[in-house]
């Protein structure tokens, strides 16, 4: 594994297809959001309501193949699913959105993971280098326009990774925000023109938690959440929480902004 910027063009045989296709219109064969497929869809989410988070995971394993795939920040409930991957498809390709941005402590979850599990986490990296990116805009856009660094550096990466997959896995639970309270188990993503298959929607902060302290030492997890991070992005957007404020007050502190794009139904930077 390199420093140089990372981008996939396609999952399948490596020849890049048409401009202007996204996700699984890119791959071989495309996956069609029919009427059948999107029913489909929405039995199963219905149905994993009750079922174990690694069933969810075999079913779209099973369902999808080598075109599932993972994006992970390092997070709890991502470090959660490797663990449950690495029992279930240790091969099933995961990377990370590497904005050259994140806290050092995150990265270094990558090598634990691949120590204990086996699973090398991809680092995807933005076209533009972070000194190449703030000379081009005179400083970080961080500061005066994050919805724009936040499309730039990490919408723009998924873009590319999701190109020629069928369907990728989010670490989202309904409790974290208004935004992914009525998240489905499992769903279409127009954005990415993807199925979305996110297998701890239903589960709470304290189940998550309570795996990872069950498990023991056997999921590591990032250092920052003991010192008052618990929900952890960029280290500019990113401070530690208060007595009393909600989990993800720490992110973009101060703004009106909850998301960086990855979870919303928005395709623009202006609601990254």
């Amino acid at each position: 594994m390199t420093d140089r910027p990372r981008l996939l063009h396609s999952a399948d045989d490596g020849r890049d297809p048409p401009d202007g296709l996204i996700g699984s219109q890119g791959a071989n064969p495309p996956l069609i959001p029919t009427e059948e497929l999107l029913a489909e869809l929405r039995e199963c989410s219905e149905r994993f309501e009750t079922a174990t988070a690694e069933e969810i995971l075999e079913w779209a394993v099973g369902r999808f193949g080598d075109k599932f795939t993972m994006a992970t920040a390092f997070g709890p409930e991502g470090m959660v699913i490797l663990e449950m991957l690495s029992r279930i498809s240790p091969k099933t390709y995961v990377f990370n959105l590497d904005t050259g941005y994140q806290f050092p402590e995150t990265l270094q979850l990558r090598e634990l993971v691949k120590e204990k599990y086996g699973i090398e986490v991809d680092l995807l990296k933005p076209e533009l280098s972070v000194f190449q990116y703030e000379k081009l805009h005179n400083g970080p856009l961080y500061e005066t326009n994050s919805n724009q660094c936040c499309f730039d550096r990490k919408i723009k990466v998924l873009q590319q990774a999701a190109l020629g997959r069928h369907a990728w896995a989010s670490a989202i639970r309904r409790d974290q925000s208004p935004d992914r309270a009525k998240a489905p188990i499992i769903a279409w993503d127009k954005k990415f023109h993807l199925v979305k298959v996110s297998p701890l929607a239903n589960w709470t902060k304290s189940q998550v938690w309570n795996r990872i302290l069950l498990k023991g030492n056997e999921i590591p997890y990032n250092p920052l959440h003991d010192s008052g991070y618990p929900s952890i992005g960029c280290w500019p957007c990113t401070r530690k929480v208060m007595l009393g404020e909600d989990d993800r007050a720490g992110r973009w502190s101060g703004t009106a902004k909850t998301e960086c794009g990855l979870h919303t139904t928005d395709d623009g930077p202006s609601n990254a």
